[in-house]
């Protein structure tokens, strides 16, 4: 029989993106050591509910850690605690009985808050529709075998694709710069021989629409830190390389048109 945690929650509550926010403590007794961070915020939301109040806003989805809509600050730190976690992973055993949580949305410019926790996270999709996609010829479907990739590409583009997309980089940055998001969407098809038609011009356009909407990387490192996935800042550098490389490429590819 697992143990059970009291606990003092402030939680951020706001009605909307242009109203006031401000945060609101609630007691949450009696919480299992064995839920997870997102049950335990469900049993707050039915003790709400059950006084006729409005429940906590909070977003999720898929609850294993795998869809990146989780995310939010817990005591100042994205996701929480414990490293390469997602939030709806993050288990209450990593609290003790009587603490006091601050819970928030992420923090960035580029997210503003819908309602309570809920923050939009659109423009990490304007960055992938500006290049997350591979040219894919109509015709009889090639046999898997008949591009060969090295295996220590495979693992590369791999690690990459392993973002989920939460932006708990953008939170955790000083600057919310979305470095490392990008670079791991961009690598994982640039790695790729799928990748090559696209590469430089995918470079170009998701940088130039990441920059559109983010602060800059100073190589701080706390996004590769906060990152459920760990995804490394290698990518950072990969990027950066290939972003430079795409200005001489692309301004000659201009030229010969």
């Amino acid at each position: 029989m697992s143990n059970t945690l009291n606990l003092t929650l402030n939680i951020w509550r706001q009605d909307g993106p242009n109203g006031p926010g401000r945060f609101e403590t609630y007691k949450a007794p009696g919480i299992p050591e064995d839920a997870s961070f997102l049950e335990m915020l469900d049993l707050v939301n039915e003790e709400l509910i059950a006084q006729g109040k409005v429940p906590v806003e909070f977003p999720h989805d898929c609850r294993e850690g795998i869809c990146g809509s989780c995310g939010v600050m817990i005591n100042g730190q994205a996701h929480g605690p414990e490293r390469g976690t997602a939030t709806c992973q993050l288990h209450m055993r990593k609290f003790s009985d009587g603490d006091t949580i601050d819970v928030e949305p992420w923090r960035a410019a580029a997210f503003p808050v819908i309602r309570d926790l809920v923050v939009d996270r659109s423009p990490l999709d304007a960055i992938i529709e500006a290049g997350g996609y591979i040219s894919a010829p109509t015709g009889t479907a090639q046999d898997a075998n008949e591009t060969p990739i090295p295996k220590e590409v495979a693992d590369s583009a791999m690690d990459a694709a392993a973002c989920i997309g939460c932006g708990a980089c953008v939170a955790a940055c000083p600057n919310s710069a979305a470095q490392l998001f990008t670079a791991a969407k961009v690598w994982h098809l640039n790695s790729l021989p799928q990748g090559q038609p696209e590469r430089y011009r995918r470079a170009q356009n998701m940088v130039e629409t990441m920059e559109l909407f983010f602060g800059s990387c100073t190589n701080h490192g706390e996004c590769s830190e906060a990152c459920p996935k760990e995804i490394s800042q290698d990518f950072i550098a990969y990027l950066n390389r290939d972003h430079m490389k795409a200005k001489f490429f692309n301004r000659k590819l201009a030229s010969q048109r």
